[in-house]
């Protein structure tokens, strides 16, 4: 059973890393989705890019939080939809300072079977980079900035 109202009020964003505490707890709850039988997860980290011969240290993510709610609603409403065994999407992601090493974005998604879930995962993860208002500011090793964008 779906029950995607209860996604509609999850929060998608937090201040901060994602720590392993984070990522712990979303799997517990994860397990508890007694009628998937596959998991799939995703963790984006902070890489420690080179650039024009600087190194990147820490990204600064803003984001404009109304409508991430309204974005992410509609991601998960659309992966609900076209896959139909996946019983279970979450999706959060940082604002504020991430250190190079440090996960900036968790997606867990649970179904029935393996290969609907670590599609469905996927395809949440490329609709978060299309879709999802988060920016992100590169600062570098000489206390530098740039604005990037997602690819």
């Amino acid at each position: 059973m779906i029950e995607s109202d209860k996604y509609m009020n999850y929060n998608y964003l937090i201040e901060g890393p994602v720590t392993s505490g984070i990522v712990a707890s979303l799997i517990e709850k994860m397990a508890a989705e007694k009628h998937s039988g596959g998991h799939s997860y995703f963790l984006g980290q902070v890489r420690s890019d080179v650039i024009d011969g600087k190194t990147v240290v820490a990204i600064d993510y803003s984001a404009y939080e109304g409508m991430v709610k309204v974005q992410a609603d509609r991601i998960v409403t659309s992966i609900l939809a076209e896959f139909q065994d996946v019983r279970t999407v979450r999706i959060l992601h940082s604002t504020g300072i991430v250190k190079a090493g440090e996960i900036s974005l968790a997606v867990m998604v649970s179904a029935g079977h393996r290969k609907q879930a670590i599609d469905a995962c996927a395809k949440t993860v490329e609709l978060i980079k299309e879709l999802l208002p988060v920016w992100k500011k590169e600062i570098f090793d000489d206390n530098s900035h740039a604005w990037r964008e997602n690819q």
